[in-house]
């Protein structure tokens, strides 16, 4: 399992190559609490992602054959970002369910890019082919120790920014980003997984007692999809006892329409899974209970919110 050693060794190495995301606490979208929020969907291409994908490029060499990975969209971007910033060739494979928005963000970068029908399975299963035909370095969306000590610089950071919390929400998909956080922070506060009820790969997994397939859909499955939670991921969440949420589609709809009402911030569903646990009540803090919302990505598949007459113009 990655550990703390892991995520310090991982934050030196990425800190040139990442934004510091901005914290901000505010007391209008709980009713009874102040409610810690850190900005990570601000994060160069739009997610964390780019965190765990510049650890693992830094830790080792990269072949001739480049890198290659499978991704609902946002690690694709991410691992497209870092290897042409570090002067690698990448080629990345989406499912069709990534959207628009995502795909155009990877052409961006100017990285080989395939759309494939399907979802991210069929999207691994051609990265994996293109890997045995080129030998080139594949970065998994979030079940290596390189990609979990990265993402876990988040929290990292955020404790050098203050963190104030006893309890941190975070969205769940493939396990990666709350992996991370748990080898960071162990159980020195509470951790509570987030995932939506059409996407339940940790949830279903922690009640089976090892990881299993599960059927993904929703509007969060072109981030949140994973159909199997990451082995790294359960063996933290249960070494660490830490609890997991399910939370309905129209929740997390109201969470990002919430977001852009109240602080005018876009994010895509997944980015606001785990603040819908707590308007919907899946998650109930106790009194007196400090808790804190990391919003992790920011590349919806089109955009939720209404164009201003300007905008229309």
């Amino acid at each position: 399992m990655s550990s703390r050693t892991d995520v310090e060794a991982a934050f030196a190495r990425i800190r040139p190559h990442v934004r510091r995301t901005p914290v901000m606490v505010v007391n209008d979208i709980l009713e009874d609490r102040e409610l810690e929020l850190k900005f990570e969907h601000v994060q160069v291409t739009g997610s964390f992602k780019p965190r765990g994908a510049f650890n693992t490029l830094l830790s080792g060499e990269v072949p001739e054959g480049g890198v290659v990975a499978a991704s609902g969209g946002n690690h694709g971007a991410a691992v497209a970002h870092a290897a042409t910033r570090l002067g690698h060739h990448a080629a990345i494979f989406v499912p069709e369910i990534a959207g628009p928005e995502k795909i155009a963000l990877i052409r961006e970068t100017g990285a080989d890019l395939t759309v494939l029908p399907g979802a991210y399975v069929d999207a691994y299963k051609a990265a994996q082919e293109y890997q045995a035909r080129t030998g080139a370095m594949q970065i998994h969306a979030y079940d290596t120790p390189e990609t979990v000590a990265g993402q876990g610089t988040v929290m990292a950071e955020w404790e050098e920014q203050g963190l104030a919390a006893d309890t941190i929400l975070i969205a769940v998909g493939g396990g990666g980003l709350i992996a991370g956080a748990l080898a960071w922070i162990g159980t020195r506060r509470k951790v509570v997984g987030v995932e939506p009820v059409l996407a339940p790969s940790l949830n279903r997994a922690l009640h089976e007692g090892q990881p299993v397939d599960v059927e993904v859909s929703g509007i969060a499955a072109n981030a949140l999809g994973a159909q199997r939670i990451g082995r790294i991921c359960f063996d933290l969440a249960k070494a660490t006892g830490m609890p997991s949420v399910l939370v309905e589609d129209a929740d997390i709809l109201a969470a990002q329409h919430l977001l852009w009402r109240r602080l005018r911030q876009v994010v895509e569903p997944a980015g606001a899974t785990a603040l819908a646990a707590l308007i919907s009540g899946a998650y109930k803090p106790e009194p007196g209970e400090r808790v804190a919302v990391l919003l992790c990505g920011a590349n919806p598949s089109t955009s939720p919110y209404p164009a201003t007459n300007s905008e229309r113009a």
